[in-house]
């Protein structure tokens, strides 16, 4: 597996985390999929190459492209055969819905109809010849263009700050005072922008600081985890990192341990078994 990062223009960076691209090989995966973990962002992604599907209640659903992969209550999983190329924009999931027009949701896989679509074509051409550099450079465009409409939100600009630059681990109270407004007006706000409560996303983000810091640092001690992320105690982490991955942290440390692969020094949600 391969993976990039880049960061996005300066204009942006208040909607878009970053852009990045992986390449996949389903050879090199396990029968079982390529498992896909949460994080605390809403990702826009481009597929080219192969047909993938992704693990559904009622069997395998076929992806188009592109399709919002929103926050996850837990892993999915994606199947395929070959060699699958993916472009993402990970945004922030307070901005994302009002970048795109779309009306709020929180499910968890999201298909759309928008004209970000018709970029499609000249992206895939523009892979397909390796110039990975030169299709962001295609989708960075289109946001700068679109975002001029998006009136940013001062309160929720403010609280995605707070809960960011915590890590997740600051209670709804304090995110509201770094708001400047109260509890309820930025619940409201939030939940009408996002379609989850500031807990949820809190919850997310604490979830891939443990999420990170296990697949780099698998010998790092759970407790003082706990204490730093704001967790009641080793217990408290273990239970919501196991609602969230479907596995507990030491057997996640251990994956991490034998792992074969190199990824970049920011996490990718993407982790394979």
């Amino acid at each position: 597996m391969h993976h990039q990062e880049f960061e996005p223009p300066e204009e942006l960076r208040h909607i878009i985390q970053n852009f990045w691209h992986t390449c996949i090989d389903f050879d090199d995966v396990p029968p079982t999929g390529f498992e896909v973990l949460p994080d605390g962002y809403t990702e826009i992604i481009f597929l080219f190459g192969n047909p993938c599907s992704i693990d559904q209640p009622g069997g395998l659903q076929p992806l188009p492209s592109p399709f919002l992969m929103g926050l996850l209550g837990k892993p999915v999983l994606l199947h395929g055969t070959g060699r699958l190329e993916v472009l993402g924009v990970k945004c922030f999931p307070w901005t994302v819905f009002d970048l795109l027009s779309l009306p709020p949701s929180n499910d968890g896989l999201r298909l759309f109809k928008h004209p970000i679509a018709g970029l499609q074509p000249a992206l895939a051409k523009q892979v397909e010849a390796g110039q990975i550099v030169e299709a962001l450079a295609q989708l960075k465009q289109y946001f700068l263009i679109d975002q001029t409409n998006l009136a940013t939100d001062n309160t929720l600009f403010k609280a995605g700050t707070a809960m960011s630059q915590a890590n997740g681990t600051l209670p709804v109270r304090l995110v509201a005072e770094a708001a400047h407004a109260t509890v309820r007006t930025l619940e409201r706000k939030f939940k009408q922008a996002a379609g989850y409560t500031v807990k949820d996303v809190s919850g997310l983000m604490r979830f891939e600081q443990v999420r990170n810091h296990l697949w780099f640092h698998p010998d790092a001690s759970l407790a003082g985890l706990a204490q730093e992320l704001g967790y009641a105690d080793q217990a408290h982490l273990s239970k919501e990192f196991k609602r969230y991955s479907g596995t507990t942290p030491a057997a996640f440390a251990r994956k991490a341990k034998d792992r074969t692969w190199t990824i970049s020094q920011n996490f990718v949600a993407f982790v394979q078994d």
